[in-house]
């Protein structure tokens, strides 16, 4: 997919950064899967700054990480988290994620641009972003959830998410009450597995489109194969077993996201529903939604492994109290982590 000469002669010039040790070009991820549109986020803070660290712009055709970003024996792209880690800010789980970059490798763009997003057909000013709508194609399995939850009974225990849809947070445009700009998540793709069950399962989540504080701001669970997140009973053969390979697409065209799933010995199961009003997936509005769901805001694809066993202990919705050290080798030892992989992952318009 590309030159690695040229990218040997970039490191030369980018000999101070700190990542250049952890390059192997002779296996990269960017030999299997298309890097331009991704930036990756990492649960690290390698430079000390405080911040989460970050993979973008040409660096994603030669970066690879031993622990949280590699492709396998297999050439699949996996990718590991452990329960506990820097994160970014506002939230409480780890990750080791990609982030579309509809800019591409113009880092002159700047991340929140207009021309970096996405927007719906119905957003006011649809035609300054760089995209209406786009797609997301993977195909996934989850291999390892974390494993020891001190609230087991919080419903994100035991599960990962593996690919979404993000609309861009606006202060700006929260301060200025448009109903906009929360940086809320229309979609989230879940596998859940209870430790002690068969197999897991897998199920999306829509967030309603409301302030933080709002208290009708909730995640609304949709099945796919086995059960939706307040099931504690094993799928069984409903379910899919770690390890097992499924393909989710998420296709927004116009207002409309339209989903596939697709799974070996699994009936495909499909959504639709409009980000531009307040109906909900099984086609009832929804009166405690925002009426006009995300029309006025901007979005990105996400796919990889964002743990959702967070080591946080306390009486919130996400605090599910998961173990973890902090130190990856003990952690993955203990069962502390996730680990997921794809065979596929493609970004289209």
């Amino acid at each position: 997919m590309f030159n690695k000469l040229f990218c040997l002669s970039l490191l030369v010039g980018l000999s101070s950064n700190a990542w250049s040790t952890e390059t192997h070009v002779d296996v990269l991820p960017a030999d299997q899967f298309d890097m331009s549109n991704w930036k990756l986020t990492l649960p690290l803070d390698k430079d000390k700054n405080g911040k989460i660290d970050e993979i973008e712009g040409v660096a994603m055709y030669y970066f690879s990480h031993p622990d949280y970003f590699f492709l396998d024996e297999n050439k699949q792209l996996v990718f590991q988290v452990p329960n506990k880690a820097i994160t970014t800010s506002g939230s409480s789980n780890a990750r080791s994620e990609l982030r579309q970059m509809v800019r591409g490798t113009d880092t002159g763009i700047s991340v929140k641009s207009p021309k970096n997003n996405f927007s719906l057909a119905a957003h006011p000013e649809a035609k300054t972003f760089g995209a209406i709508g786009g797609k997301l194609d993977g195909t996934v399995k989850v291999e390892h959830v974390s494993l020891h939850a001190k609230h087991p009974e919080k419903y994100p225990a035991f599960s990962v998410v593996v690919g979404q849809v993000h609309a861009n947070k606006d202060p700006a445009m929260i301060e200025a009450k448009t109903g906009f700009g929360y940086g809320n998540e229309p979609i989230k793709i879940f596998y859940k597995k209870w430790p002690h069950h068969k197999t897991g399962s897998v199920f999306w989540t829509y967030e309603r489109n409301l302030a933080e504080k709002d208290p009708n701001r909730v995640d609304i669970a949709y099945p796919v194969w086995g059960y939706t997140w307040e099931n504690t009973k094993d799928p069984q053969s409903s379910g899919v077993k770690l390890g097992e390979e499924f393909s989710y697409r998420i296709n927004i065209i116009g207002n409309v996201m339209h989903l596939y799933f697709t799974a070996p010995n699994h009936k495909t199961v499909s959504y639709k529903i409009d980000l531009s009003n307040n109906v909900d997936a099984n086609g009832k509005v929804d009166e405690k939604d925002n009426s006009h769901g995300y029309s006025g805001d901007s979005f990105y694809y996400k796919a990889g492994a964002y743990g959702q066993c967070s080591v946080k202990d306390g009486e919130g919705f996400w605090s599910t109290g998961c173990a973890g050290t902090g130190d990856f080798v003990v952690d993955k030892a203990n069962g502390d982590y996730n680990r997921v992989s794809f065979s596929k992952l493609q970004l289209s318009k």
